[in-house]
């Protein structure tokens, strides 16, 4: 008995659910690896939002203790961030938001503190196939919790900055800016976290501005320690009287510059460092020349855009075309020449480290959340802005404004502390509040420097007559070089 065929019927029906099938994995390798990224970006897909919010991210630790920390909320995204002193540390931390994302160190960061960082996987094969999620690593960082508070206990309310770094090493101890905010009111998804961030964004203060690593400055008198570094590479005597006019008129001008202290006619580079003459310090300017006093300012790392610490800093600047007018003013810190208060930390650890600045650094290593490292950020030389005698020469020089110069009030009793004052004018026509710098370094006697601070105070309730970097700056300075040498 023969085997009934197929009919044409069925063998189209046979071909057609085959059609169908082949159809299928087609449509399921478009969607799922062709157009997976396109999905997965849409703001539509929550998926991978629900994903990292599932577990607990991990922390940014400060002297081995978590500054930062996980809730459970009971919502669909359910973990958020908490902060522990969040206004202390947020200029280092920034936020991390399920509405508005991530900032700083929790930005910059992310991938190791959210999990997805490959170098977290102990068994990376096995992970990929069991699509096991990884536990959130953690950032250990730099900075000194004692030191940190120190600083910004020190601002009281003022608006400005500071910065202290670890001449030898370039690791940042404390990073403050102020006003501040508190993180953890923007890290949820609810309507008080859409209130908090409109406040804070109509907020004339700009509390969320990162003034420590964001914001420029002009640099004021506390620049004339980089005109001091140019002249002394270039050969010059440091008490050798100079040839210096007071007042002095700018180049093609019709305009005068004065000075604020006495004494400054003929004055040598030390004595003038100490009172801060303008005058001795613009015309060394225009007599150094542009290329030279360029070429000194980015020794020290001004004009250079790739600054990481890691998180990115603004970049401060120094004009590279200028007449000899705009480059007298520039030499003494004013017209176009701006600063960040890290950048003005940098010139003083070098000058304190021999002349050689390390790369500043923010972040010491990243672990997994068992505490094993998977990255280790080494010490590593960022310049050699001037050579170790020159450094010795601008250390004497500075330790002399605060011994009996501009700087006393930066004084510490026991220690070695060197010090440069400015007063940099600002707005237009001078009419704004001016801002109150001071920068300087500080060890025990006998004992190579430990800390290099810069401190920027923006405004301040003192009468304008009455606002300078020794009389404002320079004790928030002081206060924090205290507490890293542990002395009163």
């Amino acid at each position: 008995m023969s085997r009934p065929g197929i009919s044409v019927t069925g063998r189209r029906a046979g071909t057609f659910c085959l059609l169908l099938i082949v159809a299928l994995l087609v449509q399921a390798t478009r969607v799922q690896v062709l157009r997976a990224q396109r999905y997965d970006d849409n703001p539509a897909n929550r998926r991978a939002a629900i994903a990292r919010y599932a577990q607990p991210r991990g922390d940014i630790l400060v002297d081995g203790r978590p500054v930062t920390g996980s809730r459970a909320d009971g919502r669909m995204f359910r973990y958020e961030r908490t902060y522990r002193d969040g206004p202390v540390y947020a200029a280092a931390t920034g936020y991390s938001s399920q509405i508005y994302g991530n900032t700083l160190l929790e930005g910059v960061e992310d991938d190791v503190l959210a999990g997805t960082d490959p170098r977290l996987a102990v068994f990376a094969p096995w992970d990929a196939v069991t699509r096991t999620p990884q536990r959130g690593g953690d950032v250990v960082t730099t900075l000194d919790g004692a030191v940190q508070q120190a600083a910004y206990r020190a601002m009281d309310r003022k608006r400005g900055a500071v910065v202290a770094v670890e001449p030898a090493t370039g690791r940042i101890l404390a990073l403050v800016s102020t006003p501040s905010y508190d993180p953890g009111s923007l890290a949820g998804s609810s309507a008080a976290v859409r209130r908090a961030w409109a406040a804070l964004q109509a907020d004339p203060l700009q509390p969320m501005l990162d003034r420590a690593l964001r914001q420029t400055y002009p640099p004021g008198s506390t620049f004339k320690v980089v005109t001091a570094a140019a002249a002394l590479t270039a050969g010059a005597d440091p008490d050798v009287p100079t040839d210096s006019p007071e007042p002095l008129r700018l180049p093609d001008t019709d305009r005068e510059l004065t000075n604020e202290a006495p004494g400054c006619l003929d004055a040598t580079l030390r004595l003038a460092l100490a009172r801060s003459c303008n005058t001795v310090y613009a015309k060394l300017g225009v007599d150094l020349g542009l290329d030279r006093m360029v070429a000194a300012a980015e020794a020290f790392g001004f004009n250079d855009p790739r600054l990481r610490v890691p998180v990115a800093v603004s970049r401060s600047v120094f004009d590279t075309r200028m007449d000899p007018a705009r480059l007298a003013l520039s030499s003494i810190g004013q017209y176009d020449t701006r600063a960040t208060p890290l950048q003005m930390a940098m010139v003083a650890a070098g000058i304190a480290n021999g002349g050689r600045i390390m790369a500043p650094r923010l972040v010491d290593r990243l672990t997994r959340a068992d505490g094993t490292a998977v990255a280790i950020e080494s010490e590593r030389t960022y310049r050699q802005a001037v050579d170790p005698r020159v450094a010795a020469e601008l250390r004497s020089m500075m330790e002399d404004v605060v011994t009996e110069g501009t700087g006393t009030r930066a004084q510490i009793p026991g220690a070695v502390v060197g010090g440069k004052t400015g007063t940099a004018q600002n707005g237009v026509a001078n009419r704004g509040t001016p801002y109150a710098w001071f920068i300087g370094y500080a060890g025990r006697e006998g004992a190579a420097p430990r800390v290099a601070v810069a401190v920027v105070v923006e405004d301040s309730d003192a009468r304008r007559a009455d606002i300078s970097g020794g009389g404002l700056a320079a004790p928030i300075a002081r206060d924090v070089m205290q507490a890293v040498l542990r002395v009163r």
